[in-house]
């Protein structure tokens, strides 16, 4: 049954509080990060306090650890450190191409823990196809579009509607799907704009990504409605399960339901639909 990845949220792993609160939210994703929440003089502190966390657990949601990129003093020390923790996946954060993603498995093991990508270089955009080509030998099992560092690098005017990004997000799903990876669109920086974030979302599952990289918990509920099968959604996957389900279409590859042709594709959604829902 495939686990849910509607809303994955960011937190400080030096922040103890957030991290015990988190396991009290309807998060699908906690994503302890060692990188940009925090600072210098605590990283060491805060690597040792996201090894304890994981080690207690988050119940059902999947752990993440961002750890530092590698070309830092902490990167290395940190992969090594999750090498052998119990974690779903470790996120690498500027993945410029597999050249990286290579140094951080052979840190982390044949065996270790999964790895994400950030997505947030323009050359990590132009290397997607060899990043994701080399997904068996990197047990590489996710994108995140790391949307600021990217608007930052490509000097684009604040812009709500984010038109510029458009097609690097869509070439983020197409890698993604081309390779049976997950894929998460970037934070929404606007904590007091509902109107905002719920458009991102609403764009996000548009385009195809199976959730959104949160950065407050007031932020989860909009992205897990956004994200996850709407009641009608649900109502037309089971209509499809039991049309094919009747024997007299046992053996037809397309039927007719509802005015509309539906094709055993159309199946396969479905039957994805509903095990997500």
């Amino acid at each position: 049954m495939p686990h849910p990845h509607r809303s994955a949220l960011f937190l400080p792993a030096s922040n103890p509080r957030a991290i015990a609160k988190a396991r009290t939210l309807p998060c699908d994703v906690v994503i302890l990060d060692l990188e940009d929440a925090v600072a210098p003089d605590a990283k060491t502190q805060s690597r040792a306090a996201a090894l304890e966390a994981a080690a207690q657990g988050f119940g059902e949601r999947r752990l993440v650890i961002r750890a530092n990129a590698l070309d830092t003093p902490w990167g290395e020390v940190d992969c090594a450190a999750l090498r052998d923790s119990p974690v779903d996946a470790v996120l690498l954060p500027k993945v410029d191409g597999p050249a990286a993603a290579r140094r951080a498995r052979a840190l982390l093991g044949e065996e270790g823990p999964p790895l994400w990508a950030m997505i947030e270089t323009c050359c990590g955009v132009l290397a997607l196809a060899d990043l994701c080509a080399d997904t068996p030998a990197l047990r590489l099992e996710g994108l995140i579009a790391g949307t600021n560092d990217l608007a930052k690098e490509m000097r684009l005017p604040a812009d709500p509607a984010r038109a510029a990004l458009m097609p690097l997000l869509v070439q983020m799903v197409v890698a993604a799907r081309a390779y049976g990876l997950i894929v998460l669109d970037g934070v929404c920086n606007a904590l007091d704009d509902g109107d905002r974030l719920g458009a991102e979302c609403a764009q996000g599952r548009m385009l195809g990504f199976d959730g959104k990289t949160l950065i407050h918990p007031s932020q989860i509920a909009p992205a897990n409605t956004a994200f996850g099968p709407s009641p009608d959604e649900i109502a037309w996957a089971r209509a499809v399960v039991a049309a094919f389900a009747d024997p007299a279409n046992a053996v037809l590859g397309a039927i007719r339901l509802d005015g509309q042709m539906v094709e055993r594709l159309h199946l396969a959604q479905a039957e994805r639909l509903l095990a997500l829902a």
